[in-house]
């Protein structure tokens, strides 16, 4: 996809679609009204029929515009005369590329960014608009025998609109962060949708030096089970006994910053199928536990978007990757198990085993010097339960950290919500047979699930992401969503800011 910042007279822009905007009480977008006059009132003699209201998202498709270079005219519903906000913009910009696929044009011209957005600059508006547009343009069909039975977009390029000249550099970054994003989303996505018998741990790991091939700031390591045992990865290796896939431990370390200095780390949960174990879970919607690798496949949508972008910082993502299956040689409820910090955990349901991957995995993260440790995973149904399927949950064990987090959510419009981690949810998780136990009850399970992680991450800066509601759709529109790539790239771009 091609996305370009154009400045241009309305009334003599040349172009196979040209995106105007109107208000629900017909009053026209500031283009769309040069364009009404141009053409002798033509688009105010629509909105009289009734043809469109101007609801929020509502789209209609004018042809043959009188005195206009344009083949076509999509006319937009942007809602009620006033400033949208965040979650408005996205929506209307979503429907804009939706109407302007089934339309088929090749090419379109945008001047949807003079809309006004409630504390948002025309870049931000920008960005936004290349993510939707991408996220609106997904197609995921590699594991059909017969391509495109949706058949793919003809829209290629996109051109938005801008007042003048002064900005325009600003904007042309915003888009090229927005394309990034963008394509770190359908890296993630893509892996989320796999199946499980094709997304395995090996497969994981061959991603990730897919990833970094060609790139000198980008090296990949992955340590098999053998290493993983002199590691003394005890509650890790746990977890994969009952698979025949073996269990990865995959780090990639991109070095865009100075040499000394410390790095981000960024832990993904990466069980590619989850049964629960011997723990087994109910059958309905079980396939959908090929989604519980999502926090591995956003580190691996992160990692590509800093690649990208070229960022001038450290960045390092470690993924623990493998199945969590039934077998006679499965971990049991009660059996002990000894984690790399020497830590000791009693098993008492083998359906949490994302904490019993992630507490070796953070252990490990220690010896990168992180400024910063965050980790990402499909942990909680509870989350669920307590947020639904909009925010990601925010737990961590620095207050600054967590803030940033929030407000990058904010930015990125991929939003999250903060959770309290307090010594009471702690006491949760004690067990009489071993240092604790992996869960805490049936109550606040998304916060002594995070309990049970700031027990392995006391010795540097941590924040826990748990996406369980947010890294993919059910239903009819199931698939992965590509959250918290944006969340997580706006993190590390306000880190860039001087």
């Amino acid at each position: 996809m091609d996305f370009k910042i154009v400045s241009s007279t309305i009334g003599k822009q040349r172009s196979a679609c040209l995106v105007v905007g109107v208000h629900e009480s017909g009053k026209l977008t500031a283009s769309a009204k040069h364009l009404d006059k141009t053409s002798r009132n033509h688009i105010s003699k629509i909105l009289k029929q009734g043809d469109i209201k101007g609801k929020p998202a509502e789209t209609l498709l004018l042809h043959a515009i009188p005195n206009s270079d344009a083949d076509r005219v999509l006319l937009v519903g942007c809602g009620e005369e006033k400033a949208l906000n965040d979650q408005q913009f996205h929506k209307l910009a979503t429907a804009t590329a939706r109407a302007l696929d089934k339309i088929g044009v090749k090419e379109c011209v945008n001047y949807l960014g003079e809309l006004k957005v409630s504390g948002r600059d025309l870049p931000w508006k920008i960005r936004q608009m290349v993510e939707a547009t991408c996220d609106a343009l997904y197609r995921f069909e590699a594991m059909k025998s017969k391509k495109n039975q949706r058949p793919a977009s003809n829209l290629k390029k996109v051109s938005f609109n801008i007042p003048g000249t002064a900005n325009r550099t600003h904007c042309r970054n915003a888009a090229k962060t927005g394309l990034a994003i963008a394509n770190g989303m359908t890296v993630t996505k893509d892996l989320g949708n796999l199946p499980g018998n094709v997304c395995t741990p090996t497969y994981l790991a061959n991603k990730a030096k897919a990833i970094g091939k060609g790139n000198s700031k980008l090296r990949i390591s992955v340590l098999d089970e053998k290493q993983m045992t002199a590691l003394k990865m005890g509650s890790f290796l746990s977890v994969t006994r009952g698979s025949r896939q073996p269990a990865k431990l995959i780090t990639l370390n991109y070095s865009g910053g100075k040499k000394n200095e410390k790095p981000v780390v960024l832990v993904g949960k990466g069980v590619t199928f989850d049964s629960g174990g011997v723990s087994i879970k109910p059958s309905p919607a079980m396939d959908e536990m090929k989604y519980d690798m999502c926090g591995a496949a956003s580190v691996l949508g992160v990692i590509a978007t800093v690649s990208e972008l070229n960022l001038p910082l450290n960045v390092v993502g470690v993924v623990p990757a493998c199945e969590n299956m039934p077998d006679g040689d499965a971990s049991k409820p009660g059996d002990v198990v000894t984690s790399m910090s020497g830590q000791t955990i009693e098993v008492l349901n083998t359906d949490a085993e994302g904490r019993l991957i992630l507490c070796d995995a953070l252990t490990y993260s220690e010896r990168f010097k992180p400024a910063i440790v965050i980790d990402i995973a499909t942990l909680t149904g509870a989350c669920v339960m307590a947020l639904g399927k909009h925010a990601t949950g925010v737990l961590g064990n620095d207050d600054d950290l967590v803030d940033d987090l929030l407000t990058a959510g904010k930015k990125s419009n991929d939003r999250g919500w903060p959770l309290p981690l307090w010594d009471e949810y702690d006491a949760q998780l004690k067990s009489n047979f071993a240092d604790m136990a992996n869960i805490g009850g049936r109550e606040g399970g998304t916060i002594t699930a995070a309990c049970f992680l700031a027990r392995f991450t006391k010795d540097y800066t941590w924040a826990h992401l748990d996406i369980a509601g947010t890294a993919w759709h059910s239903g009819a529109r199931k698939g992965g969503t590509g959250r918290p790539v944006p969340l997580l790239t706006q993190y590390l771009l306000d880190r860039c800011k001087p």
